[in-house]
């Protein structure tokens, strides 16, 4: 419970903070002649919601200038550290913002076993490779035989350069019967238990309870009673799990890649997930029954706890009439990652009962996210007959490679409604922060941002200027170009970098540390992903 006073409420009252909302229902006394239209008036039950900044949409609620952007990059495919763009031909030209689809490593698989379904991939400082994945084990049934074909297990698997994946022999759980034994989360008291969804979360120092990896994950199965649902479990090498740890946070039925992101801009956990605990129940008609394919996210400020005893999921996502036209007119789910203030959500849309694919969607506030025109796909299904051909769930667990994003993904090679469909894992790979860009016309363009409090050091810009030409002038508030960094000033760029450090023939940028600037790109046949303050 939390407290306000004063005001116009003249005294004090409590309210409580309920995902992210805070919900305040108070009596109070309005004697303003001008807020009221005069006289004393009683009012009984007023609720007031409080939306925190950072749950606004960036068209709805501009961030507060000057904007201070750190040493995060700054990606400028939106509005939110953009303020204006046009093309210096402008009658003829644009400068248009540009998706950028990952690229296949190679028309085969990286792992082609244990028919999986969602993963998560980390890295270790060391550089080995670690995987997390459903592993969909057959069960001896034939095709045409009723009830489920597969029971789900969270397999392990390693691989010392993201390529050539090892599954090793670990045996931990001898009553699951198979060679390799990789399995890593099972429950050998309740054999009928299943586990699914894995998730490796990145969360604040407080959280972490002295362990190297907690992942999310979910049980499943006949029989689980209080095991059932969504839960958080510890480890510190990522193959034995601490059953001590062993957490539920959400009694809840969501059958599809679940995961949590830490905000550290709002102080809380968000989590996405596909919930069936009101709709989607089995109770009689579809009337009744309703349908489950939809987004929706939860938020709390404790990790390890559950969270269903304070919030309840919240839909953010349905589709629309351009999925409809398409007959993909249901969500899948949406496994999220959050990085440099940005929720990157993987949306799966399906076209029941057989097509699923990837389709790249962001948002600043964790609540409302753009998609792109056309609903691109971010990975490609494979030709007719191939192992991908029918259904892509790609992880947004990348992991950084030089100058890549190298994105694991599931392929299938048969429907969604197929008995007798097979997964394997394959491998994408995407420049470094290169989702989308800002390019520039032949004819040129600008990019010009928000007013920014400049934080010191070099502009470090992600370009791709190989086929044309970039400039940076430096202005203030209105505009007016600061002695020695204009156009004409600055160093051109024509190549190909993630990490250019942009120059002017007799000054420094470091030179503005604590001014208040703009950054007006000047784009020709280039590419602009992001741009940030690097130390000198």
């Amino acid at each position: 419970m939390y407290r306000v006073s004063g005001g116009i409420f003249g005294e004090s009252h409590d309210f409580r903070l309920i995902s992210s909302r805070v919900q305040l229902k108070l009596r109070f006394v309005a004697r303003s002649l001008g807020d009221f239209g005069g006289g004393e008036r009683s009012y009984d039950q007023v609720t007031l919601c409080f939306l925190p900044r950072r749950l606004c949409t960036v068209a709805r609620c501009p961030p507060t200038e000057p904007i201070e952007i750190g040493d995060e990059p700054q990606f400028v495919f939106d509005t939110h550290v953009v303020d204006n763009h046009w093309a210096i031909k402008y009658k003829r030209e644009a400068v248009q913002r540009v998706f950028h689809p990952a690229k296949k490593h190679s028309s085969e698989p990286v792992m082609a076993s244990d028919a999986p379904s969602y993963l998560w991939v980390v890295r270790e400082p060391g550089g080995k490779w670690q995987m997390w994945y459903q592993a969909n084990i057959r069960l001896d049934k034939e095709a045409s035989e009723p009830g489920r074909k597969f029971s789900t297990y969270i397999a392990y698997a390693e691989s010392a350069d993201g390529i050539k994946w090892n599954r090793p022999d670990l045996g931990l759980f001898k009553h699951i019967d198979r060679k390799p034994n990789n399995i890593v989360i099972a429950r050998a008291d309740r054999p009928k238990a299943e586990s699914c969804s894995p998730c490796i979360l990145e969360v604040a120092e407080r959280d972490r309870r002295g362990f190297r990896h907690l992942m999310m994950y979910r049980v499943k199965g006949a029989g689980t009673g209080d095991l059932s649902g969504i839960r958080l479990i510890g480890s510190n090498d990522g193959i034995h799990w601490d059953p001590n740890s062993d957490t539920r946070i959400a009694h809840l039925h969501s059958d599809h890649p679940n995961t949590v992101s830490y905000d550290p801009q709002l102080g809380e956990y968000v989590m996405f997930c596909r919930p069936k605990h009101i709709y989607r129940t089995f109770r009689g008609d579809m009337i009744d029954t309703g349908a489950s394919r939809r987004i929706a996210r939860m938020a709390s400020r404790e990790l390890w706890t559950e969270w269903m005893a304070h919030t309840e999921p919240q839909t953010i996502l349905t589709p629309d009439e351009i999925d409809n036209e398409k007959h993909f007119n249901f969500f899948y789910g949406m496994p999220t990652r959050y990085y440099a203030g940005i929720y990157w959500g993987f949306l799966e849309p399906f076209r029941m009962n057989d097509f699923i694919y990837t389709e790249l969607t962001t948002s600043r506030d964790g609540v409302h996210f753009a998609r792109l025109p056309g609903r691109p796909k971010l990975i490609e299904y494979g030709p007719e007959g191939s192992w991908d051909d029918e259904m892509i769930f790609a992880s947004p667990s990348w992991v950084e490679v030089g100058d890549e994003w190298w994105i694991c993904y599931t392929g299938w090679d048969g429907p969604y409604g197929t008995p007798d469909r097979n997964g394997t894992i394959g491998l994408a790979k995407v420049r470094k922060e290169g989702f989308i860009s800002m390019r520039g016309p032949r004819g040129g363009g600008v990019v010009c941002t928000r007013t920014l409090l400049w934080p010191g050091g070099d502009l470090v810009i992600n370009a791709d200027v190989s086929q044309g030409l970039l400039h940076v002038r430096v202005s203030d508030e209105r505009r007016k170009p600061i002695e020695g960094f204009d156009h004409g000033d600055c160093e051109s760029f024509q190549s190909n970098s993630t990490a250019h450090r942009v120059t002017w023939q007799d000054r420094s940028l470091a030179e503005l540390e604590g001014k208040t600037i703009r950054l007006e790109f000047y784009l020709q046949d280039a590419d602009l992903y992001t741009f940030r303050a690097a130390a000198e």
